[in-house]
């Protein structure tokens, strides 16, 4: 049974791309309160189905495919220019295919000029007139106008004109920098990727008896199930080591973990793994914001997932990606670690950032861990200390020692070296990501 949240979600991407929305509206067509259709609207809003312009109003866009993530809508591009929208409001859901910077003279930017396109061009009105009539549409540097000629003509051809107070380069790199983040989002996997639906799984009723924990335990070969009321809200879980000793008419809910932990569908599967191992469980169940049990992830998908995602070419560049790429492993017997502190790795005083410092000690370590062939692990803790600060452009050395390790835990020791200089040292804690 859907809840009422769900209903409106299902209402909204529904509703035909290009449509206009508003909270009152939903609430009236839905019978529900305006506060239950702002939370929808901005649910649908993270799930990129719609897109809210100031003084535009809440647009139904094209919902993006992963793979296609980096095409960007012309509502996207007012929210992350700051922009007006002076014409052509009825095009904002529309996908733009490419950018043209209108920096050169007007035959010539018309030749690079096509439909689906973006002119990003200044107070230029006869380009803005050809950019529309070729099908593009057009972003107006410097916070100038056009003319109303112009406007109503974006109005005639659903082509948006938008007006922005930055100039040129600044409209440019904030466009290239929203892309960027968006690939560097594309690259994470989260557990709407992975997870198993419920169509696809077995769940029992919290009213069940233990006699129907054996016949789907049997039936699936499955050793823990989530349970859920009628309603399919999840209220527990039960395994195998629950029902030992137990008679087959007690009921499940007298036996199974109440309150069990849960997973979100934007969670990382990465947080999910490490929530896992952390509390020793091998199934995890998903819900929504009603709590309402949409599947399960286990350990072994979230195992796969990461190791998949670890061979898969990267498009972002996070902070860790940055530190990666300036260190080179040298020593084939011990293993010695050379960095190379870069600009983008500093604080305001220009030595290495303590983020930074910390992401080199934590990748080192589970470079470290990968070469005894102890595969994944995650930091749990760690002790530094900084001797002495390191600038800029410096080469720092890093010698990891592994002091103890167990079944599950590993304590290494770390020395870090700016030429023969010791500059820091650390104590970390790692925890193995068993099968």
């Amino acid at each position: 049974m859907s809840t009422k949240h769900e209903k409106i979600l299902q209402y909204i991407e529904s509703l035909p791309v290009g449509d206009k929305i508003s909270v009152r509206q939903i609430a009236k067509e839905m019978q529900v309160s305006e506060g239950t259709a702002y939370r929808a609207i901005k649910e649908a809003e993270n799930r990129r189905l719609v897109s809210s312009i100031e003084r535009v109003g809440t647009i139904r866009i094209e919902k993006k495919k992963k793979e296609n993530i980096e095409r960007l809508t012309f509502a996207e591009i007012v929210n992350i220019v700051d922009g007006q929208v002076l014409g052509g409001k009825s095009g904002l859901h529309k996908t733009l295919t490419k950018f043209v910077i209108g920096a050169m003279q007007l035959e010539d930017m018309m030749r690079y000029t096509d439909a689906g396109s973006l002119l990003i061009v200044g107070n230029r009105i006869k380009a803005h007139e050809n950019a529309l009539r070729a099908g593009a549409a057009v972003l107006i540097t410097g916070g100038f106008d056009t003319t109303e000629d112009n406007k109503l003509l974006a109005d005639s051809l659903d082509l948006p004109i938008i007006s922005t107070s930055y100039d040129t380069f600044t409209v440019a790199t904030m466009i290239n920098r929203a892309i960027y983040d968006q690939l560097i989002k594309k690259d994470i996997l989260f557990i709407e990727d992975i997870y198993v639906p419920m169509t696809d799984t077995a769940a029992l009723k919290n009213d069940e008896t233990i006699h129907h924990f054996q016949k789907l335990n049997e039936r699936t070969t499955h050793g823990a199930f989530p349970v859920v009321t009628h309603q399919n809200k999840l209220v527990g879980m039960i395994t195998v080591k629950d029902v030992i000793g137990r008679e087959e008419n007690e009921l499940i809910e007298k036996v199974m973990t109440k309150n069990p932990i849960a997973g979100s569908m934007k969670m990382s599967v990465a947080s999910a793994g490490h929530r896992m191992i952390w509390e020793g469980i091998d199934l995890l169940p998903i819900v929504d914001d009603d709590n309402i049990l949409q599947g399960v992830i286990s350990r072994q998908d979230v195992l796969k997932a990461l190791q998949l995602a670890q061979r898969q070419p990267q498009h972002g560049e996070t902070i860790d990606d940055l530190v990666k790429n300036e260190m080179k492993v040298l020593g084939d017997e011990e293993l010695i670690v050379e960095f190379k502190v870069t600009p983008q790795m500093t604080n305001q005083y220009g030595a290495i950032s303590y983020g930074a410092f910390t992401t080199l000690l934590a990748e080192v370590g589970s470079f470290a861990l990968k070469r005894r062939k102890r595969g994944d692990a995650v930091a749990e803790n760690m002790t530094i200390y900084f001797i002495k600060p390191v600038q800029m452009e410096s080469t720092l050395t890093v010698k990891p020692r592994i002091l103890d390790m167990s079944r599950k835990f590993v304590k290494m020791d770390f020395e870090v070296y700016n030429q023969q200089m010791l500059v820091g040292k650390a104590m970390m804690m790692f925890q193995l990501l068993e099968r």
